[in-house]
């Protein structure tokens, strides 16, 4: 037979924090490498319109940016510019930034990339179409505008 012992309580343990600097510096280490920072900074004003019907771009690594805006730097003028990686362009110089972002990824990609204008909404129609017609010329038919939910 068995004996039970009666009126003894056994209390547990405390937890261990011994391992609790080696858990924060995992999930810091973690989200540092994990976290996107912005690969451009932004030399132009961007006020995006609203519209009410957005779709989602489903792979943004497939997403070349072109924004046109005002300089931020009022010595530049107040006349919209196109800016595209860092820095200003002019309209002929897209095509050559196409085919450089070409270049740099997989070929099998290369159909599946999408232009993507980000265009200050104060921004006159005839600078967004020559761009647009630009992108034609070099045969970048995937093309769209960033807008904002509409509230």
């Amino acid at each position: 037979m068995s004996i039970f012992k009666r009126g003894s309580t056994k209390s547990t343990p405390p937890i261990s924090t011994a391992s609790l600097p080696d858990i924060i510096f995992m999930l810091l280490f973690f989200f540092m490498v994990t976290t996107v920072m912005r690969e451009t900074e932004l030399l132009v004003k961007i006020t995006l319109p609203e519209a009410s019907e957005i779709i989602r771009l489903e792979d943004k690594a497939l997403v070349d940016y072109i924004y046109i805006g005002p300089p931020v730097d009022p010595d530049r003028g107040t006349e919209p510019l196109t800016q595209l990686n860092g820095q200003f362009a002019r309209l002929n110089e897209i095509n050559q930034w196409m085919d450089w972002n070409e270049a740099r990824r997989d070929q099998k990609e290369v159909p599946f990339i999408t232009r993507s204008r980000k265009v200050d909404k104060d921004t006159r129609m005839k600078m967004v179409i020559d761009v647009k017609q630009e992108l034609r010329r070099s045969n970048a038919l995937k093309i769209n505008y960033s807008a904002e939910q509409d509230r």
